[in-house]
């Protein structure tokens, strides 16, 4: 394990316990509070700005500070951020154009891969100045996949969920109370084998590796609460979004900032500015106004919600034809498909750093 008392922090522990490990804490201490609240409360117009508009749509606009407005990525990478839009663009619109039901079903479980892996991307950041045995490096990556992979499980063998994920449909669901006792019980040993592999190595060295666990009880919390425990549409929503979307862009900040100080010579003349001093107000409005921008179009030419907040634009007098949906859709679908894709290649923790 790491130095004792050493904690393997990424940039500074004040801002990463608030924004990236305490996310998921706060939103079920808030759930805690108003029980009665977060059981009939839907996601009106005020709750949907806040988390998906303001969050969740905000994050994926984030990864751009690490992409494309990053000179070194740009510099060196430039073809894998040409063809991977390109080719998700045109897959996108094939599959519409077959199925707008599988083009979101396909979406979804995108998605749900990309919000796992984000989990383990924060347990393996935070592991990287561990000395582990092999088995306790396994039973740390098998308790954070089967925090993640349990609960949506569940969410497919129950059948009784009150939420979607993108649409309503967009999960392939197999009632089955014998698998889903089976997988409750696989659930149950193994978070008891990493709580015994903890103490046993916490008693051992005499120290804890405290963001690693936070991380890794904050996946197990978050998930299980939101899918499984709870079946509200706010409840999953918020502890969906915000323990996901908040950390992902602290980590953008925290990696730009570093990567400023270390490689002064190689910033882009935006982020110069961006995560310059006071920058974190041109960071936060950027990718708000990006987000503002493409949820205006979806409402405008997809959904036809008629959302207050975007009721200055002049709206279309047509309904688009599912031929024209099957490119408007994956267009505006791209940013987010983009963020999923590329996300696999930017955060690679090699063993050596």
């Amino acid at each position: 394990m790491q130095n004792k008392n050493k904690q393997p922090w990424l940039y500074n522990k004040y801002v990463e316990c608030i924004f990236i490990l305490s996310p998921p804490f706060i939103c079920l201490l808030l759930i805690t509070l108003l029980p009665n609240y977060f059981k009939t409360a839907e996601v009106n117009e005020f709750k949907w700005v806040v988390l998906v508009l303001l969050i969740d749509v905000a994050h994926v606009y984030s990864t751009l500070y690490r992409t494309y407005f990053n000179k070194n990525m740009w510099q060196h990478r430039r073809l894998l951020l040409y063809t991977i839009p390109l080719i998700a663009f045109l897959v996108s619109v094939m599959l519409y154009t077959i199925s707008s039901f599988w083009f979101w079903r396909v979406m979804a479980y995108v998605a749900v891969f990309h919000f796992i892996r984000q989990q383990y991307g924060f347990m393996r950041l935070y592991s990287r100045k561990e000395l582990q045995s092999k088995l306790e490096f396994w039973i740390d990556k098998l308790v954070i996949y089967v925090a993640t992979i349990y609960p949506i499980l569940f969410w497919h063998l129950s059948s009784d969920r009150s939420f979607n994920w993108f649409v309503e449909g967009d999960f392939l669901l197999v009632k089955s109370n014998y698998l889903l006792a089976a997988s409750t019980i696989l659930y149950y040993i193994i978070v008891v084998v990493y709580l015994v592999k903890t103490l046993v190595q916490v008693a051992k060295l005499k120290t804890v590796n405290i963001p690693k666990q936070l991380v890794i009880i904050g996946t197990l919390a978050s998930w299980y609460f939101g899918i499984v425990f709870f079946n509200g549409d706010l409840t999953f929503t918020l502890l969906n979004v915000v323990s996901h979307g908040i950390p992902y862009m602290a980590l953008i900040w925290i990696y730009e900032k570093n990567n400023q100080t270390k490689n002064p010579t190689s910033i882009s003349r935006i982020n110069k500015r961006v995560f310059g001093k006071y920058g974190v107000v041109l960071f936060i409005a950027i990718i708000i106004i990006l987000a503002y921008a493409e949820e205006a179009f979806w409402d405008i030419l997809v959904w036809g919600e008629n959302k207050r907040i975007f009721h200055f634009f002049n709206k279309p007098l047509f309904n688009p034809s599912h031929q024209v949906l099957s490119f408007i859709v994956p267009l505006l679908a791209l940013p987010q498909i983009t963020h999923y894709i590329i996300d696999g290649f930017i955060w690679k923790v090699k063993k050596a750093k």
